[in-house]
């Protein structure tokens, strides 16, 4: 049997974990202990897009499929292509960018997973983080939604850029049914544009989004970080 190697691509989470402006802050609190009650037991209150999480369709599209309604199928193992896509603050990847990629590799093909390296997750914590993030522009989007992906991802906070109020890159994705990943976390340690990507988020009936561990796998041998 070939063994795999595997890198956690999921941002941790706990209290202090930055939050877009006016969502509510994680909280943690401890509600037994071992020594008072025999076992320990924490409370979690969070925004359903806190952290490392999925946007399901229903985020922006009525009567689009909520975040239990995913198909797994969409979400584990499935083979991934990196898209380096470094942006400082206020970048935007266009159109060209895409098409550069695929003239590079060849085309995206469909069902495999398409997975943005801004390099802003370094940012977390700064003032811009949210404000000025880079992101996909609606043509972007759009070319990446007619290749059919299983779902999209990036390692900044929105797949949109920070202060579109329009989510041209939402609509264009969620509205294909295609899941959003947002606020993955180490892609820099990725060596290889191919890999198997797993992100598993809690499956929460009727949400719009839910936290996800996010997992890249390679194969022994292969060039992961």
């Amino acid at each position: 049997m070939t063994r795999s190697r595997l890198l956690d691509l999921t941002l941790p989470a706990g209290p202090g974990l930055p939050q877009f402006p006016g969502s509510p802050e994680l909280h943690m609190i401890r509600w037994a202990e071992r020594g008072r009650d025999g076992y320990s037991m924490e409370v979690l209150a969070c925004s359903t897009h806190a952290g490392t999480h999925v946007d399901a369709p229903s985020h922006f599209v009525r009567g689009g499929a909520s975040v239990d309604r995913i198909p797994i199928s969409r979400l584990a193992r499935r083979p991934a292509v990196l898209v380096g896509a470094r942006r400082g603050p206020g970048g935007r990847v266009e159109k060209s960018d895409i098409l550069s990629f695929e003239s590079g590799r060849g085309r995206i093909r469909p069902g495999e997973a398409v997975v943005l390296r801004t390099g802003w997750q370094s940012r977390l914590g700064k003032r811009d983080f949210f404000e000025r993030n880079p992101g996909l522009t609606g043509a972007a989007a759009r070319l990446l939604a007619s290749r059919g992906p299983c779902l999209v991802g990036t390692d900044a906070p929105s797949i949109d850029c920070g202060g579109d109020a329009r989510f041209p890159a939402h609509r264009a994705l969620l509205g294909r049914g295609i899941p959003v990943v947002e606020n993955l976390a180490g892609l820099g340690r990725i060596k290889c544009g191919t890999f198997e990507l797993t992100v598993l988020p809690a499956r929460l009936k009727g949400a719009s989004g839910a936290p996800a561990r996010a997992v890249a796998e390679f194969p022994r041998g292969s060039c992961k970080g």
